[in-house]
């Protein structure tokens, strides 16, 4: 988990470098796909959570 606390850190920096520095809009985008990868890994451990607690 505490590697993709790191990756939203990393994301959320490339992303302001990206929006400020003229030229560097990949790494906006490298951001955006970061953050977008990280909520889809987090919304796929919930539901796997939360099917594992009503089947018991």
């Amino acid at each position: 988990m505490a590697i993709f606390l790191f990756l939203l850190l990393v994301a959320v920096i490339l992303g302001l470098i990206g929006a400020v520095v003229e030229g560097m809009l990949y790494l906006l985008i490298i951001a955006i796909l970061l953050v977008v990868a990280y909520v889809a890994f987090i919304a796929t451990r919930r539901s796997r959570r939360s099917h594992r607690s009503h089947l018991r």
